[in-house]
């Protein structure tokens, strides 16, 4: 990975004599909905996890095989299938509709437990002695999911995330078809959420969030893409959740900007208006520095100009303070987009 300083970090006695303390790298990409580099800060053409950018594509299968219809979903039950949410009670009561719409429970997820989002997102601590299950796991939506597409082909839900499910098998040639590239040429992993993941271009997932922004105008997945920019656009709070990122980008631009946030540093966003997609990669995974780079990005893009700014105002050259509350640096970006 070829990574340029993005974001620094700075401590001092006052923010005139403040120096720099840290140092996050990483690389930007901006592409148009052609595909074309516009921007980009160090290497654009990074090899880059998607991790849960990737959800939407993982949704593609059910919703082109006509599991919408089947089941009943409407656009709510879509968002929630291409979300990383923050396990408040509407992401829970969604993923158990859901999952009771195709005779599942939750005994049959395989993403295993974690704390919900929500408690670190708004900076609190997770109340003594509580416990999770697998709904609270912010990728409970997409697994649902993944559950109902085995129910509507009769396939098997147990092992649903092994490399040679046809659920899987199916996902990969979705990517691959998405990339325009060879199935086997695919690099590949394992997500947090234990399902098969897969690296790109940072300008690829750039380019592929350029394309979801518009929706039924992509001359390929025109039907599904309209259907999941609907969805995502229309319930940024089942996507995300209080005080993350994807609900406060969304919600800045409504029926604009799509928006999608991926684990160890990754964010993606498609602007419909402007036809062009923006993908940031911080290089140790940094989320502290990783809004404040697309904030940046954003500005210099002139994306914001006239819109308020309040929703992201957290992240544009936030101030370091201690566990006194006293002010001790800041956070700001050093880059600079490039042609």
């Amino acid at each position: 990975m070829t990574t340029a300083p993005l974001v620094e970090t700075t401590r001092g006695l006052s923010a005139e004599s403040a120096t720099r303390e840290c140092v996050h790298h990483g690389a930007i990409a901006v592409v148009d909905v052609a595909g074309r580099l516009l921007y980009g800060v160090g290497d654009p053409q990074t090899l880059c996890f998607t991790r849960s950018t990737l959800k939407p594509i993982q949704a593609l299968p059910f919703i082109e095989d006509g599991g919408l219809r089947q089941f009943g979903f409407g656009s709510r039950e879509l968002a929630l299938l291409c979300a990383s949410h923050s396990g408040a009670d509407m992401h829970l009561e969604g993923v158990r509709k859901i999952l009771a719409a195709c005779g599942c429970g939750e005994d049959d997820l395989s993403c295993g437990v974690h704390a919900p989002l929500h408690f670190a997102a708004v900076g609190a601590d997770p109340p003594a002695g509580a416990r999770w299950t697998q709904l609270h796991n912010n990728c409970s939506g997409k697994h649902s999911g993944f559950l109902a597409w085995c129910r509507l082909h009769g396939h098997p839900t147990r092992g649903y995330l092994d490399w040679d499910h046809p659920l899987q098998t199916r996902i990969r040639g979705q990517v691959a078809r998405v990339l325009g590239a060879p199935l086997e040429s695919l690099v590949a992993g394992i997500d947090g959420c234990s399902a098969p993941n897969y690296a790109m271009p940072l300008a690829g997932i750039a380019h592929l969030y350029a394309r979801l922004a518009q929706g039924s105008a992509d001359p390929e997945f025109g039907e599904a893409f309209g259907a999941i920019f609907t969805a995502m656009t229309g319930h940024p709070e089942l996507v995300s959740g209080e005080a993350r990122g994807d609900l406060a980008y969304m919600r800045t631009a409504p029926g604009d900007w799509i928006s999608k946030a991926g684990a160890d540093g990754v964010q993606v966003l498609g602007s419909r208006s402007a036809g062009l997609g923006l993908a940031v990669k911080v290089a140790d995974g940094s989320a502290r520095a990783l809004q404040v780079a697309v904030v940046e990005a954003l500005g210099q893009l002139g994306l914001l100009q006239g819109r308020s700014g309040e929703l992201l105002a957290a992240w544009k050259n936030p101030a370091i303070r201690n566990h006194r509350g006293l002010q001790t640096g800041a956070v700001r970006p050093i880059f600079n987009l490039r042609r």
